[in-house]
This record gives C-alpha cells, sequence and structure tokens, in this order.
C-alpha cells in the first residue's frame, strides 16, 4: 500500500515537471519535447516486446504514432517549410507506417529503426537551436526560474 501510494505521488510530482516544462518552453524545445516522447514510448515498446506484455506494447506504439501524427507532423508549414517539410512529411508518414507493422510483426528491428530516425531528427534540431530565447525581439537572458533572485533583480 504505502508503495503504490509512493509511486502515484512520484508520478503526480513528475507530471507537473513535465506541464510546467512545457508552458516554460519555446516552439523549438517543444518539437525537442516531442522527440524525446516518441523515443521514449518506442523504448517502452521494445521492452513491452520483450517482456510478452502484448497490450502495453500496443498502447506504447500508439503513443509514439500520436506524437508523430498529431505532433510533429501536425506542426509541418508546408508553405513556409517549402521542400524540407514535405520531405518531413514523407518522412513522420513513413516512420507512422513502420510502427504499424512492427506492432502487427512483433519487430523490434522495426522499432528500432524509427527510433534511430527520432533520435537523428532530434539532434539535427538540436543542432539548429537559436542560442538565445528571443521575446519582442528583445534578447532573454538565460534565468533558471527556480533560482533565487537578488532584492533588487527586476525582469522586463
Amino acid at each position: 500500500m504505502f508503495g503504490s501510494s509512493q509511486a502515484r505521488g512520484a508520478n503526480a510530482y513528475a507530471k507537473v515537471g513535465i506541464e510546467t516544462g512545457v508552458v516554460a518552453a519555446s516552439p523549438h524545445k517543444l518539437i525537442v519535447m516531442l522527440f524525446d516522447g516518441a523515443i521514449v514510448a518506442i523504448s517502452n515498446a521494445v521492452h513491452h516486446l520483450g517482456t510478452g506484455e502484448v497490450a502495453s506494447k500496443g498502447q506504447a506504439i500508439s503513443k509514439a504514432i500520436a506524437i508523430i501524427e498529431n505532433g510533429l507532423r501536425a506542426s509541418l508549414d508546408k508553405k513556409a517549410g517549402g521542400e524540407i517539410a514535405v520531405s518531413l512529411d514523407s518522412l513522420y508518414e513513413y516512420m507512422t507506417a513502420r510502427l504499424l507493422q512492427a506492432n502487427l510483426e512483433n519487430s523490434a528491428v522495426m522499432l528500432t529503426e524509427v527510433q534511430n530516425l527520432l533520435r537523428d531528427l532530434k539532434t539535427s534540431w538540436e543542432a539548429i537551436s537559436p542560442t538565445k530565447e528571443v521575446v519582442n525581439d528583445i534578447p532573454k537572458a538565460n534565468i533558471d526560474p527556480l533560482s533565487p533572485r537578488p532584492a533588487n533583480f527586476v525582469e522586463a
């Protein structure tokens, strides 16, 4: 009983941390978080596949597909992104098809293939990260919102 209560508390704490991270994240960071979520979901699917937990494997793959389709793919702006956005759209469509096939065939190889594609895209996305966040064309200093502030500290 104590263990389950403790686990619920830890899960609630983690959820608050994630929600706070989403609210505070830049659009660029949100895409990184989507990549991370899909990569973790696929890792979970591989684990569940290995332990024979069929329902959990399916749920993890479904989560990865939802992140790719409703997060990464839906965020593409094909007009502004041009040929790159169109290519990414095709790649996300391929990933979704491979995940569906991996689920049907219980293929860890296919899951790992998609996971590696996501990791490569994440690395590329991180490489083009803006060095400083800009709010209303004013560079924002890298400030930890949880760190103690000097008494005379003023934020614009």
